[in-house]
Parts: C-alpha cells; sequence; structure tokens
C-alpha cells in the first residue's frame, strides 16, 4: 500500500458553519481548531495546511462559565515602559463580540509558520447573517 501525501492540488475544503449562541467558548475553540487544521481528515499532516473554512454566527451570544465575565483578564502590550493594558473579559466582549473566540482559537493553533494561513480560513461574525452563502456552508452543531 502506498502512502498518501497530500499537497495543494490535492486538498479538498470543504464550508463550515458554527452557530454559536448559548454555547461553551471553549467548546467551539477546540473543535473549530480542529477543522482549521484539518486533524478532522485521514490524510492530516502537521506541516501541510490541510483545513477547511469555517464560518462562525452568533459570536455576541456565547458563553462563558462560572464568574470568568468579570474575573477573565485579556492582556496586550504596547512595547513601552508602562503599556501594559488589561481587560476583563465583560468589556472586551462589550466592545468586539468576535474577538474572545478568536483569541481562543488563536490560542489552540500551534504558533508555526502555518498559523497565519489557517487562522485567515475562520470568519467569525457577530450576528446572524453572513456573505458566505455562495459557498454553500454545512452546518457544524456541537452537544
Amino acid at each position: 500500500m502506498k502512502t498518501l501525501i497530500a499537497n495543494s492540488k490535492t486538498i479538498q475544503r470543504k464550508w463550515y458553519i458554527v452557530d454559536a449562541s448559548e454555547l461553551p467558548v471553549g467548546r467551539i475553540a477546540t473543535e473549530v481548531a480542529n477543522i482549521l487544521r484539518g486533524k478532522n481528515k485521514t490524510t492530516f499532516n502537521p506541516s501541510q495546511d490541510m483545513g477547511d473554512y469555517v464560518v462562525i454566527i452568533n459570536s455576541d451570544k456565547i458563553v462563558l462559565t462560572g464568574r470568568k465575565w468579570d474575573q477573565k483578564m485579556y492582556y496586550k502590550h504596547s512595547g513601552y515602559k508602562g503599556g501594559l493594558k488589561s481587560r476583563t473579559a465583560s468589556k472586551l466582549h462589550e466592545d468586539d463580540s468576535t474577538s474572545i473566540i478568536y483569541k481562543a482559537i488563536a490560542g489552540m493553533v500551534p504558533p508555526t509558520r502555518l498559523k497565519t494561513p489557517v487562522l485567515s480560513k475562520l470568519f467569525i461574525y457577530s450576528g446572524n447573517e453572513h456573505p458566505h452563502d455562495g459557498q454553500k456552508p454545512e452546518t457544524i452543531s456541537f452537544k
């Protein structure tokens, strides 16, 4: 039996849609990160970008368990002395509801040269509408 090595010409990419309403962020992030990397395929190769496209809708209706809305902090640094900024999850969600899901998924993708192309296949929308109906995405539901 021959070993199948996939390349950019033999990869078939699908489109998936995920409704994030009333789902925990961690549950969404783990499943979507695996789909983006292509770990759900039998031809998975960690050195190739094998993943599919994912569209996430209703990111403004996500759920954080426990008291994470007030206790979980997100940090960024400007690079200058005293340039550390911190915001709670509720404040970050209030300003940009897609950023919490994006940061969770980006943290689950390994920091290799493939991280940027993998995350470029992710589309997150705060509402129920999206412009990707022409691709005929399949619906994924998490239990």
